[in-house]
């Protein structure tokens, strides 16, 4: 009952386009991000490991590392030596940057 004829996987997720303009580091960015949007990755808890990503994905450690980096910097995640990366809290309704002092 997938969206698409090529269901290889048994994740829902639209499949990255190696074609397109836009960097595989950057399209992943950016479901993740979609996941953090809509709740399915919660504020403080744990987002898959590079590896999993990179699995489920079906892209290369280093674009998954790629993508990490690329969230943190949106301000998305904070990682955590040891212990992986987390989605970071945000108050309701925030729409910008997690900077509040």
């Amino acid at each position: 009952m997938g969206k698409h004829g090529l269901d290889s996987h048994t994740s829902p997720e639209p499949a990255l386009d190696p074609l397109s303009a836009t960097p595989l580091y950057v399209q992943l960015a950016d479901a993740i991000a979609r996941k953090i949007a809509s709740g399915e990755l919660a504020p403080d808890r744990p987002i898959p490991s590079e590896n999993h990503l990179a699995d489920e994905y079906g892209v290369a450690r280093l674009t998954a590392r790629r993508a990490a980096q690329e969230l943190r910097e949106r301000g998305l995640i904070v990682t955590v030596r040891g212990k992986g990366s987390f989605v970071v809290e945000r108050p309701p309704g925030d729409g910008g940057e997690p900077r509040q002092a």
